[in-house]
């Protein structure tokens, strides 16, 4: 059993134990679940273990897989009342405007199920603090006419990292407003972005052979928890 589903099977005795919805002092809000299936991820978080500064594609500690790793965020989350339930292995590409350069990083994009805003940034902030990072990306959704959105999170197929990373960096305005995405290893660019920035990302998306489904957007409140 990989250890998403692993997650997935936790999250899911979790649930069945009553801490969702049920008695104690650090339960997470009914109301946070998704109506009708508390699996169902309200929030993403992107993380990942590494501190260092990566600026070879072919960098052997960007073939990790994370799965201690995984499996930690999991437990913080189970331990602040959250629902892990599976996680997305990605390649990251970041711009530093600092450094003038893009650079890596292997992560995961974490789901999670029974959260609000608040449990969110709690979690979002312990794994910061444990993984001594700068800040941690979160992705609360929200319904599409919600107040409290402020960005979009999309996914496009048919994109591998280099292809991203190669027209991140030719593209000044791309990389001022986006800053950088993560690529699954299914070759699909996740990301997130400012919602007025939507039209920018679509173009970019398409000039470099993405295919725009705008039925894929997801709007939401996004933070960079630091």
């Amino acid at each position: 059993m990989t250890t998403s589903r692993v997650m997935a099977a936790v999250a899911a005795l979790f649930v069945a134990s009553g801490l969702v919805g049920g008695v104690g002092p650090a339960q997470a809000a009914p109301t946070a679940c998704a109506v009708g299936n508390p699996l169902r991820p309200t929030a993403e978080l992107f993380a990942t273990d590494n501190t260092a500064t990566i600026t070879d594609p072919d960098d052997q500690r960007l073939r990790t897989r994370l799965e201690g790793f995984e499996l930690a965020v999991g437990g913080i989350a189970l331990q602040s009342i959250g629902l892990p339930v599976g996680s997305t292995l990605v390649s990251g590409v970041f711009w530093s405007e600092e450094q003038q350069q893009a650079t890596y990083e292997r992560s995961r994009e974490f789901h999670l199920a029974c959260v609000d805003a608040s449990d969110l940034r709690h979690i979002a902030d312990q794994v910061r603090t444990r993984f001594q990072q700068e800040s941690v990306l979160t992705f609360e959704h929200l319904a599409p006419n919600a107040p409290g959105i402020d960005a979009f999170t999309v996914e496009v197929p048919g994109i591998d990292v280099r292809k991203f990373r190669d027209a991140l960096v030719a593209d000044p305005t791309a990389r001022d407003h986006l800053v950088g995405g993560s690529v699954t290893e299914a070759g699909a660019l996740i990301l997130v972005a400012d919602r007025t920035d939507l039209a920018l990302t679509q173009q970019f998306v398409t000039s470099i052979g993405g295919a725009w489904n705008a039925d894929a957007i997801q709007y939401g409140d996004r933070e960079f928890v630091g």
